[in-house]
């Protein structure tokens, strides 16, 4: 698929399939689907209700992919992600359970619900796209794709993502409040007996695309014009996180990557055939942000890392 028009259309009846069953969150979508094109994973932030394991889901369901779940809970194992290998009798020898990790697109469920020892589980897996069980390592689909959920404020029995866990996320993609009418939407929706989880276990979404198309579609991505002053501006966003007082971990050259291949991505979401200083500076933020850990004095007196890339992006100067 060499032709930019037609990687565009495909993108858009994408995005148009997923709205037919998730209302509203166009920028979350256009968010998931940067980190498909990329080939990379995503955290989807949002309160309980907002639909965030609908629109995974939906994802999934547009793909046309092996779809995997797993509800993350404080007793969960490693070996309930990855799969253990048992011994069978009849054979004498001992064959491989795989987990459900042996899938090509995971929804990892509220994934701050289980401690490190099990979010572990994922490293490799979200890295190498392989699982070592048993000092045999077996190797995932090439589009191994992991969405993860959490909930931004219930903190009670949840496990903070160790640093390396996060930064495996290209992006953390937050899931706000529908406008009035497109909660109006939904709620006659529901009324009429078609709500968007019935619509999905129904009818589903007409896959739209499929491993060669996508394929094709991220080779055709290298068309899409970066030009190399904003390349520079990705940098220096970019290494001014690494200057400042009030931040005890900055953000490192995986987060350049994911911020010049997402803003690349992003322009071929909205149907561009280059990239705009509009396109980078809306994707710093869910590259950036969870990526940064601030010194706990300036978390004390209120300081966010939302705050800080706005100082940036207020300092480093916008390319013409």
């Amino acid at each position: 698929m060499n032709d930019t028009t037609a990687v565009l259309n495909t993108l858009d009846r994408t995005r148009t399939e997923v709205a037919n069953i998730v209302f509203g969150q166009q920028q979350a979508v256009d968010f998931c689907l940067v980190a498909i094109l990329c080939n990379q994973h995503a955290l989807i932030e949002g309160v309980p209700g907002i639909a965030k394991t609908l629109l995974v889901r939906t994802l999934a369901n547009v793909l046309g992919c092996d779809f995997g779940r797993i509800q993350f809970t404080p007793d969960l194992m490693p070996a309930d992600i990855t799969g253990t290998s048992v011994f069978d009798v009849q054979t004498g020898q001992f064959r491989l359970v795989p987990g459900p990790v042996f899938t090509s697109f995971l929804l990892a469920d509220e994934i701050n619900r289980a401690p490190a020892k099990t979010q572990s589980a994922l490293l490799q897996a979200m890295q190498e796209r392989r699982v070592t069980i048993d000092r045999d390592t077996h190797t995932l689909p090439p589009d191994f794709t992991v969405f993860a959920t959490q909930n931004p404020i219930e903190y009670e029995g949840t496990y903070p993502l160790p640093e390396a866990q996060r930064d495996r996320f290209m992006l953390k993609i937050p899931m706000v409040y529908p406008e009035a009418e497109e909660e109006m939407a939904l709620a006659h929706a529901m009324l009429s007996g078609d709500a968007p989880e019935t619509r999905l276990d129904r009818a589903g979404v007409s896959p739209v695309l499929d491993g060669t198309t996508l394929a094709e579609i991220r080779q055709s991505l290298a068309g899409i014009t970066v030009r190399e002053e904003l390349v520079r501006y990705a940098v220096e966003i970019v290494r001014a996180t690494r200057v400042r007082d009030s931040v005890l971990l900055c953000a490192g050259p995986r987060a350049t990557q994911s911020l010049v291949l997402g803003a690349r991505a992003l322009a071929a979401v909205r149907g561009k055939d280059f990239v705009t200083p509009d396109h980078l500076r809306e994707i710093v933020l869910p590259v950036l942000g969870h990526r940064m850990v601030l010194k706990p004095e300036h978390e004390v007196e209120g300081l966010t890392a939302s705050e800080v890339i706005t100082q940036i992006l207020s300092e480093v100067a916008v390319p013409r």
